[in-house]
Formats: C-alpha cells, sequence, structure tokens
C-alpha cells in the first residue's frame, strides 16, 4: 500500500512539475532529475493546450535541491523551444550557482533561451539527432520604435552570449555571428546546429545519450566525495 501512494505521488510530481527524485536503492548516489519541457514560461500564463516549464515551480525546488543534504547530483533533461528570457536566464542562473555536480542532456532540442540552459550544467550531452537553434532576441506585441529599444535589445542579446561564453568554449562573438546568419532560415535570421555541431562549436561538451549523462554523473559525484 505505501509503495502503491510512494508511486502514486511521484507519478503526480512528474505530471505536474517535470521532477523526480531517482530511486537510489539500488545506486549509491540520489540524483535530482529536472525536466525542461516544451516553452519556458514567464511572466503571463501561456495556453492551457501548450507544453510548458514554470519558472515559479523550478527555482524554489532548485533552492530545496541546494538545501538538500540528501541530494548528491542533478540531471537536467532539455527538449524546449525556447521562451521567456528573464525566466530562462534566471532558471540558467540557479543551476550555475548550484554547489552540486550537474549534467545536462539535450533531447530533441534545445532552442533560443534553451541554450544557456543546457550550458548552465557543469557537464553538458546532446544526442546525436539533437538540435539547438541560436537567434536573436524577439518580443511580440507592441513596441516603441525607438532607440532605446533597439540598445534594451542589444543589451539583452549581450547578456545571454555572455552567459553562454562563461559556460562553455564559444565565444561571445561567435554566437552574435550565428544569431546574425542569414543564410540558414528562410524566414529568421539565426543558426540551427545539430549533434556534432554543437559540439564542435564548443557549445555542448560530448554527443551522447542517457547512459552517458548518468554514468557521468555518478563519477561527477565521487570525484565531489573523494
Amino acid at each position: 500500500m505505501q509503495k502503491e501512494q510512494e508511486q502514486k505521488e511521484t507519478m503526480e510530481q512528474i505530471g505536474e512539475f517535470g521532477q523526480i527524485e531517482m530511486d537510489h536503492s539500488r545506486q549509491q548516489h540520489n540524483i535530482f532529475l529536472l525536466s525542461i519541457i516544451g516553452e519556458v514560461e514567464g511572466h503571463e500564463c501561456l495556453a492551457s493546450n501548450a507544453k510548458t516549464t514554470k519558472y515559479e515551480h523550478v527555482l524554489p525546488k532548485l533552492a530545496e535541491v541546494e538545501d538538500d543534504a540528501s541530494v548528491d547530483g542533478m540531471l537536467v533533461l532539455l527538449n524546449t523551444v525556447g521562451g521567456d528570457v528573464e525566466s530562462g536566464l534566471a532558471i540558467a542562473e540557479m543551476i550555475a550557482s548550484l554547489s552540486k555536480p550537474t549534467v545536462s542532456l539535450v533531447l530533441g532540442g534545445s532552442h533560443s533561451i534553451g541554450v544557456p540552459l543546457a550550458v548552465a550544467a557543469d557537464y553538458s550531452y546532446i544526442v546525436p539527432t539533437g538540435t539547438m537553434v541560436i537567434h536573436p532576441v524577439r518580443l511580440s506585441g507592441v513596441v516603441i520604435g525607438a532607440q532605446q529599444t533597439y540598445d534594451y535589445f542589444k543589451q539583452m542579446q549581450e547578456r545571454i552570449a555572455g552567459f553562454i561564453e562563461s559556460h562553455c568554449m564559444i565565444r561571445a562573438e561567435r554566437i552574435e555571428e550565428m544569431m546574425m546568419n542569414t543564410s540558414m532560415l528562410t524566414k529568421d535570421l539565426g543558426t540551427i546546429l545539430v549533434g556534432h555541431q554543437a559540439v564542435a562549436e564548443g557549445i555542448i561538451n560530448e554527443v551522447g545519450g542517457i547512459s552517458d549523462a548518468v554514468s557521468r554523473l555518478h563519477f561527477m559525484i565521487n570525484e565531489e566525495k573523494n
């Protein structure tokens, strides 16, 4: 009965938050799993039929993970189209500032603000068919056509490029160059990187799958403890 209740609570946690503490009864380490799926939701709620990752759920949980002595490390699974820049950067900064080992794995895609989220971990993987899209900052709705608006966009792009540069092996100038690429996307600016290309550019550490990511995380936890 207790096991059934635990399984029910686990499924509710996955369904509601995309988060779970992996069963470590057969492992030596307790790993927290964070899923960043769909669109990163900002201060406004998206449509009910959209898959979203809500930052107001993720930020408190990351603070709890940092303060929980029973959690040894964190695995981040990403399949996201991007989303709200401020909220995405907030989650990325939280991941990057955790004192515990973290590994990220890009599945399907980690586009736009998903790029800082992927590189925020201590070590990153991407599956061979995974994609990363790097493009300029977009803003929906009415904007004021003034120089200050363009200056704000530029500042925001510099923040994103600076964060990515500080957490992987690519230079900010190269990121901005890929953002402004006009030869790849038919109706937009930007660059699509697939699997090995993301590694070759120095954004992602290695091409691999879930077994590689989990093995690396256990290795990093052992190194941390020793």
